[in-house]
């Protein structure tokens, strides 16, 4: 279902980015317990696709033309957006702070900016690059300033894989036109980028390892596929129907920004569900990514030119995915958590890359 109204768009954003947001949350428990985030990260991916297959194929009617017609969509969703963002950024933790990798892998909008302006060399208007600088202050803020530090080339390079990643994955959910339905786009995106990733954890790549068994589950133990269930449900099938619907009403750029506000939701729920601090400065934060979000959108409510309309669609075929992606933890995700500089985002922000 393709919707028209922004104001609907907008709406599945905000529902994709707090969805996204509780990921940190939920899968925290399974690395407590244990798992892997390649293992945590392949389980979310093929249940949630399993759950949206269901509704996919209902919505779909049998029309098996338009799936084979957004295959190369399909593809680059799954391994791109969903899979090798996940990879890049597991790597790119090994050799930086998670905060750092965080704050790099979500500049994802502004790769969107600067590809479009370079693409069409038309210069953003104001309101957009205001929105750019405000969007990107309160990231800082919430993830924390101590992000802002010397790390090593290798992990940047990574980081910036995984920004791409995301900014595939925006750009790829609103190229529309091929009639393939966004749920049905999410469902066979999970799977396929699930299977990727299992290829890599069997192969040995990255560390694998699953536990059973009961874990502690906000004050009380519950069976491991308890918190499975809910990211899978919540974190993923929720989030990327509504990420991707969202991005197909608003377009690449708009859904991005609004997608950094999976930050800010990953802190809350981690100050909810965790009792982990949230502070006045990521409070300020959360406010100065809104207004940005208010300027983009407001931009976008004035007539667009053409060749920026072409440019997100030449970036969606030429440039092979969020997720999260926005997006999300790494081996020895314990370490990783440390690392972190701002003291409110520890238990969300550790997995908030399990998001796409």
């Amino acid at each position: 279902m393709k919707l028209s109204s922004k104001s609907t768009g907008l709406l599945a954003a905000v529902i994709g980015a707090a969805s996204f947001g509780t990921s940190g949350a939920l899968v925290k428990p399974l690395l407590v317990a244990g798992w892997s985030p390649t293992a945590a990260v392949t389980a979310r991916a093929l249940a949630g696709g399993l759950l949206l297959l269901p509704i996919a194929l209902v919505v779909l009617h049998g029309r098996w033309g338009v799936l084979w017609q957004a295959r190369w969509r399909v593809l680059v969703m799954g391994v791109v957006g969903v899979a090798c963002t996940q990879l890049a950024y597991f790597a790119a933790i090994r050799t930086i702070p998670v905060s750092t990798a965080l704050l790099i892998e979500f500049l994802a909008p502004l790769i969107l900016v600067g590809y479009v302006w370079a693409r069409t060399r038309l210069t953003p208007r104001p309101t957009v690059l205001v929105g750019s600088v405000l969007a990107v202050a309160g990231l800082v803020l919430v993830i924390g300033p101590g992000a802002l530090q010397a790390i090593d080339p290798v992990g940047l390079t990574f980081a910036f894989a995984a920004a791409i990643g995301c900014a595939t994955y925006f750009a790829i959910a609103a190229h529309v036109g091929d009639g393939l339905p966004p749920v049905a786009l999410a469902a066979s995106g999970l799977l396929l980028g699930g299977l990727v990733l299992a290829l890599v954890g069997v192969t040995g790549l990255l560390p694998f390892t699953v536990t059973f068994g009961d874990l502690p589950l906000f004050g009380a133990a519950a069976p491991w596929w308890v918190p499975l269930l809910l990211l899978a449900v919540v974190s993923t099938a929720i989030a990327y129907a509504a990420g991707i619907t969202a991005s197909e009403a608003l377009g690449s750029r708009l859904a991005s920004f609004v997608g950094l506000l999976e930050v800010a939701f990953a802190s809350l729920f981690a100050w909810l569900l965790l009792g982990e601090q949230l502070t006045p400065l990521q409070l300020v934060g959360g406010a100065l990514i809104l207004a940005g979000i208010a300027a983009v959108r407001a931009e976008r409510s004035e007539p667009e030119t053409v060749p920026s309309r072409q440019a997100e669609g030449v970036l969606a075929e030429e440039r092979p995915h969020h997720v999260s992606g926005r997006d999300r933890v790494g081996g020895g995700a314990g370490a990783a958590v440390d690392e972190l500089a701002w003291p409110g985002v520890a238990g969300a922000l550790d997995a908030v890359m399990l998001d796409r």
